[in-house]
């Protein structure tokens, strides 16, 4: 197997040094090249040919985000952007992600640098694998299915994903009506930027999204995603769920854990309605077989429509997920596995 060319792009050369450093220590990685602006991207990427771009959000010119759409048009490939962890850092990296972005990183802090970027190598090493052609178009207005009347059965839906994982979230949360049934969510990135995510689809779309708290009853009409950093999210049964954070260590590689969030669920696995989207790796897939043993209802995102068919091949494979589904059709089919009446005649 060949190297992951990559080639970083960051206005501080401390910021390329240490992004440059971390990505050599692992043998699967080369990096080809370095550039300190946009101008000087377009140039490396002509000449190096690069297969993955870490890419500064804020570089002083012509941004990182501004210079995404048109290396999007021009030479499509995968994008990590780095940015800073402040609101407005993360805000712009999660514009990024809508943009066409792969994934997003923090900037270490102050006194963080000894541990910079730890999480890079596997992000560059899943990013190489991403099909950019399967990237959604996103409604700008509500679906079809979201502007049905939608009547509750009682049941939860969870869903976990990762790379790739914000297109595909973004497409069904669209697709949700206001009165949505509860949802919770686990999406591996870094804390703040959940933060921004949520932010950004509650101010866009029909249903409430908002961070999970802890020990909050689950209420139709509400989304709430993990907020990541030092906590999982999960489920404590009961008459009236209700969300509970975990403090404890990273679980498949990652906190926040969409196995965590699914294994929560199995005391009350016939009131769920659980989906694994885009994303490498495994997380979730035992979860969700847990789940599919005790009475829940499970499905999966197609390869077709996946951007990296790595999470939801494994549930699918292993047996957890019954059935594989196109991005497209998740939101109808979450909600049709959620509903009383006549929608509810569209089952999984």
């Amino acid at each position: 197997m060949k190297p992951i060319r990559v080639l970083v792009v960051d206005d501080s050369i401390t910021m390329r040094r240490l992004i440059s450093m971390r990505l050599r220590a692992d043998p699967r990685i080369a990096v080809v090249g370095e550039a300190a602006n946009a101008a000087e991207a377009r140039v490396a990427i002509t000449t190096l040919s690069p297969d993955v771009l870490t890419l500064d959000v804020e570089m002083p010119g012509q941004s990182g985000l501004d210079f995404l759409p048109e290396l999007m048009r021009t030479r499509p490939m995968p994008v990590i952007m780095v940015s800073s962890e402040t609101r407005k850092g993360s805000a712009a990296a999660i514009d990024a992600l809508s943009r066409g972005a792969i994934e997003c990183v923090g900037k270490p802090r102050g006194g963080e640098s000894g541990n910079a970027f730890a999480d890079l190598p596997a992000l560059v090493i899943a990013a190489s694998t991403a099909d950019l052609r399967k990237r959604c178009r996103i409604p700008t207005r509500p679906t079809a299915d979201a502007a049905r009347p939608f009547q509750w059965n009682n049941k939860i839906v969870l869903i976990g994903s990762s790379t790739g994982g914000v297109d595909a979230l973004e497409t069904i949360i669209a697709g949700m009506p206001q009165n949505c049934p509860p949802v919770l969510i686990t999406q591996h990135m870094p804390a703040s930027f959940l933060a921004s995510f949520a932010q950004r689809m509650n101010a866009l779309y029909a249903p409430n999204v908002i961070l999970a708290e802890h020990n909050v009853p689950m209420s139709q009409g509400t989304i709430q995603l993990a907020p990541g950093g030092d906590h999982h999210l999960a489920i404590m049964p009961g008459p009236r769920p209700r969300t509970a954070l975990i403090a404890s260590e990273k679980v498949c590689g990652h906190r926040p854990s969409v196995d965590v969030l699914f294994n929560s669920a199995r005391p009350m696995a016939a009131r769920i309605v659980a989906a694994i989207l885009t994303g490498m790796g495994v997380d979730g897939a035992q979860g969700m077989l847990h789940l599919r043993r005790a009475g829940a209802r499970c499905l999966a995102q197609d390869e077709a429509s996946s951007i990296v068919w790595g999470m939801p091949r494994v549930a699918w494979q292993n047996g957890g997920a019954e059935k594989l589904v196109p991005l497209h059709s998740i939101a109808a089919e979450l909600l049709a596995a959620t509903a009383r009446g006549a929608l509810a005649d569209r089952t999984i």
